[in-house]
């Protein structure tokens, strides 16, 4: 693809002013050079319904958390696009070891240190870890 050919459609990629993507493409010279994009069509419809997906599926997890049903750590694994075997080898742990504590029962029991690894590997306080409406 030539400099000239890099897609320019500006309906999701673009944030403000800001292109936040950026393509290689061949040069006037012939060499690769990098080119800010902002996207085209059919790869922001995609990346629309994806994330329309990931938004719906995450407030689904938000409800059961919220109703007792789950624990708060599928949602922040879902917050973070984890799956179970991820957080698994982040946690240094086994999958069902994990996928346990996504009972509420189970997560009250946690250790201190527990909360902690996992309050790390979401980037998030301990506090909002252990709070009952994850989204706040």
């Amino acid at each position: 693809m030539n400099v000239s050919e890099v897609p320019q459609d500006p309906r999701n990629i673009k944030q403000g002013d800001t292109l936040k993507k950026k393509m290689y493409a061949v040069g006037d010279d012939g060499k690769y050079t990098g080119v800010k994009s902002a996207g085209w069509e059919a790869e922001n419809a995609a990346l629309r319904q994806a994330w329309n997906d990931i938004d719906e599926t995450l407030a689904e997890t938000e409800t059961k958390v919220r109703a007792g049903q789950l624990s708060p750590i599928p949602y922040f694994m879902q917050k973070n696009l984890m799956d179970l075997s991820l957080l698994a080898r982040y946690m240094g742990k086994w999958q069902w070891q994990v996928k346990r504590h996504f009972k509420p029962d189970v997560f009250k029991k946690l250790s201190a240190g527990t909360l902690d690894k996992y309050a790390r590997i979401f980037n998030i306080t301990k506090e909002e870890l252990t709070r009952q409406n994850p989204a706040r």
